[in-house]
Formats: C-alpha cells, sequence, structure tokens
C-alpha cells in the first residue's frame, strides 16, 4: 500500500477523532476507497471498520445528553460511513436506532414521524442482509402505522398485504436458519464424537455454510470497489463535482438543521 494511503487514512481517522462529520470527512473516505489496489482491499476495509466501530461507540456516548436532532444528523454521518466501508451490519443496526429515535420523538413533534415506507424500506433491506428478525420487528412497525392512522384507503389494502407477506417470508426464513444451525451442530458434534473413538480416516474438510457466505461477501465488497473506482475515474475525467456513494441504500430521510453538520460535538 502506497505511504499516500497510508497519509489519507491517517487524516480521516483525525478528523473523525475531532468529531468533523461533515461532507469533507467523507470525501477523504470515499478517495481512500477510490485510490487502494485490489491486494489491499480487505486490509484497509478491517482497519477502517474496526476504527469506526470503537470510534462510533464513542461518539454516541459523547452525545446521550444531545438533542434528537443533534443526534440524528450524526448517525447519518455513521451511516454513510459505515455504508462506504461495506459495515452492514452497523449501519442497519444504526439506522434502527435513528428510526427509534424519532418514532420515539414522534409522540410531541410530528416532524419526526415515521413512515410505513421507511419502516418497509428498512425491513426489505435487513431481509436482504440475512437479519430476519429485525426484518420481522420492523414489519410490525410498519403495519402498526396503518392502525394508527384513522384514515381508510383502499389503496391501503395492497400495501398491508405486502408488509404482511414480507413479514412471513422474514419469519420462515428465521425458522430455516434456526433449523439450520441445529443440524450444523448435530453434525459436528457427531464429527467430533466419531473423531474421537479412533477414526483413522482422513476425510478433508468442505467449506461451511458461514465461511461461503463470508468469501461471497468479501469477493462482493471487492467487485463493488472497482465498480466504485471506475465510476470515480469517469466523474473525475468528465469534471462532474457530485459525490458518489457506494451502497446508497443506506440513505434515509435526514433532517434539516441551521447548524452545520461540522463540529456538531
Amino acid at each position: 500500500m502506497s505511504i499516500a494511503v497510508w497519509q489519507q487514512i491517517s487524516l480521516f481517522r483525525f478528523e473523525v477523532e475531532s468529531c468533523r462529520f461533515d461532507e469533507r470527512t467523507l470525501r477523504i473516505l470515499e478517495s481512500i476507497l477510490a485510490s487502494i489496489d485490489f491486494k489491499s482491499v480487505e486490509g484497509v476495509v478491517c482497519t477502517l471498520k474496526q476504527f469506526m466501530r470503537h470510534e462510533s461507540l464513542r461518539i454516541i456516548e459523547e452525545i446521550a445528553g444531545k438533542s434528537v436532532e443533534h443526534k440524528l444528523l450524526i448517525v447519518d454521518f455513521l451511516v454513510h460511513v459505515f455504508a462506504l466501508i461495506g459495515d452492514t451490519e452497523s449501519c442497519l443496526a444504526l439506522r434502527y436506532e435513528a428510526l427509534l429515535m424519532r418514532e420515539q420523538k414522534a409522540s410531541c413533534d410530528q416532524r419526526f414521524l415515521v413512515s410505513y415506507s421507511e419502516w418497509l424500506t428498512f425491513a426489505e433491506h435487513s431481509l436482504e442482509s440475512g437479519y430476519c428478525s429485525v426484518a420481522k420487528k420492523a414489519c410490525e412497525k410498519a403495519l402498526l402505522c396503518f392502525e394508527m392512522n384513522i384514515i381508510d384507503d383502499p389503496a391501503n389494502d395492497f400495501v398491508i398485504e405486502k408488509i404482511k407477506k414480507l413479514k412471513d417470508v422474514a419469519v420462515i426464513s428465521a425458522s430455516s436458519k434456526s433449523v439450520q444451525a441445529q443440524a450444523a451442530a448435530y453434525f459436528n458434534n457427531k464429527s467430533i464424537q466419531q473423531s474421537s473413538q479412533g477414526s483413522y480416516i482422513s476425510v478433508e474438510p468442505k467449506s461451511s455454510g458461514s465461511t461461503l457466505f463470508k468469501d461471497g461477501i468479501k469477493r462482493r465488497h471487492k467487485r463493488q470497489l472497482d465498480e466504485y473506482r471506475h465510476l470515480k475515474l469517469d466523474k473525475i475525467t468528465s469534471g462532474g463535482a457530485q459525490n458518489i456513494l457506494v451502497w446508497s441504500f443506506c440513505q434515509y430521510h435526514s433532517f434539516s438543521s441551521p447548524q452545520s453538520k461540522k463540529d456538531l460535538i
């Protein structure tokens, strides 16, 4: 890895540690991801994930006493960072917390109201990423939005049916994964017992489902990063000035505030 990349990483760390949660810091991260070579992807992403997970805990603790508006702006920044580095788990967790914060605040301020479509979108993304239990809860939240809405609209029936079907899929998927986990544990224990009984037959270990899944994620991240680098290069050569975000599914409703996102803490 080049010295220039390490310098950019150090600059990004400094910006985050200095609580500069703005577009400039995001652009620095984009620059890092666009400039690293294929062989360095895994190491750089792993380093960034570890750093951001540690820093996000510190940041959230520090803003505990701030207003909901302030917290949402910070969480929005963290969501975009985790989306860029491909940390789906952290990204979804923060999105869920933001939705819950808004839901709680909406009881006294309707500006923070979470719509059924936001819960539905979050449920779809959670299910796509394999978080079935979270998807089920999000579907229940979406259905609750209709129960609280006293307006009887025939068009709602179609949407409600869609949410219920998605919830059923989440429940079935969660159950299926539970059965698979139990089966894997059974065969693992059985293998250990056979080995302890003095079996001398050499069996070549096969890749587990978990290993294959993780390898698939790594290949996807590398492919997406390569596509991102080409998009960024095309944007630069064409003279465009817009920012390019990689995994755009993490964008959600952000609240406007007269206060700048810079130096929010």
